[in-house]
Order: structure tokens, then sequence, then C-alpha cells
């Protein structure tokens, strides 16, 4: 073989040792950029999964929170319910107090004449009645006004002719209202046409 020959398939052989060295270093290249790639796909994963556990954590918290509000409510209500005439038992021992001592007064002989005993009733009777008003009761009107179903119960009707037919001629039972609420039903007689004009 020529010198001249030698010396070219030894510069051949040098660039293919090049040309794979080249391939070995964009080989190395690509393989650390997919290293690279897979790094930052675990570090945003790890930083979903810490996102995720704070979500958690804070529903978590606010369930709790919830839950002990709701305990909470529920014993303040049932609390309220349970003492909810505390306030009205405590305005009416007075009254109970002064009719046990008009009573006492009564067994001792300390009350021996009617007009006294009276005027201690009324008194009674009075402050009784104004607790009653205070905690926003008040008496149903309906005497000679005309029948409301509303308001009264008719037990009885009778003929009259001075009044219009249908109209409370007599209050048996007084009714009450609760502020605009009727809690109890008045029972009236009503009255009704004369006989004679009916036939």
């Amino acid at each position: 073989m020529k010198k001249s020959e030698k010396h070219k398939d030894h510069a051949e052989e040098q660039q293919k040792g090049e040309k794979v060295n080249v391939e070995i270093k964009d080989s190395a290249g690509k393989e650390k950029q997919a290293e690279t790639h897979t790094d930052t796909h675990d570090t945003e994963t790890e930083k979903l999964k810490l996102e995720l556990q704070k979500y958690k954590d804070t529903l978590l918290r606010k369930m709790a929170e919830f839950d002990n509000y709701k305990k909470r409510t529920d014993s303040e209500i049932s609390n309220y319910l349970k003492y909810a005439s505390e306030h009205l038992l405590k305005s009416l021992l007075p009254v109970y107090d002064d009719l046990i001592r008009s009573i006492e007064s009564v067994e001792k002989g300390e009350t021996k004449d009617f007009d006294t005993l009276k005027l201690g009733i009324q008194s009674i009777a009075d402050k009784f009645r104004n607790i009653l008003v205070s905690e926003g009761l008040s008496e149903v009107e309906v005497l000679g006004k005309e029948f409301d179903v509303h308001t009264s119960e008719a037990i009885l009707q009778i003929p009259k002719s001075d009044v219009p037919p249908h109209t409370v001629v007599e209050v048996v039972e007084k009714g009450y209202k609760l502020k605009d609420k009727v809690i109890r039903f008045a029972k009236v007689i009503v009255s009704d046409e004369p006989e004679n004009s009916q036939s």
C-alpha cells in the first residue's frame, strides 16, 4: 500500500472516531435533558401533593369547627327551650306570694271583713294582669261586634230583635291574643233573627 493511501485511511478512521464521539456526546446530552425533564416533573408532582394535603387539612379543620359549632348551637337551643318560661315564672312569683299571704291572713283571722279581702284580691288581680300585658297578652274585644270566626267560637244563637243578626251579645269566656296571634278563642252567644221574621 502506498503511503498516501495509508494516510487517507487513517484520516477516515479519525473522522469516524470523531463522529462516534459526537454521537455519544449528543446521546449523553439527550439523556441529560431527559433526566432534567424528569426532575422538573417530580418537583411539580411534589408541589401538587403538598397543595392537596394543605387543602385536605383545611377541609378537615373546617369540618371540625362546623361540628363544634353545631353541637354548641344545639346545646344552646336545648337550654333555651328548657328554660323558656323562666322569665315569665319569675314575674309571676310575686303574685303567687301575695295569694299565699292573703290565704294565710284569712286563716289566721287577720282579715275579718269582706271589703278588706276584696281589696286584697283586686290588688293581686291587677298585678297579675299587668304582668300578662307586659308579656304581650291582650283581650279580644268582641262584645257588641259582628261575629268573627277568626277570634270567636259561637256556643249559642238566640233570637234578638234589638241588634242585627250575627252580633255577639254575650261573652261566656274571654278570648286572648299574644301580640297578633289568637291563643284562645272567645266563647260567645250570638244574635239571630227573631222567630216571627224567619217565618
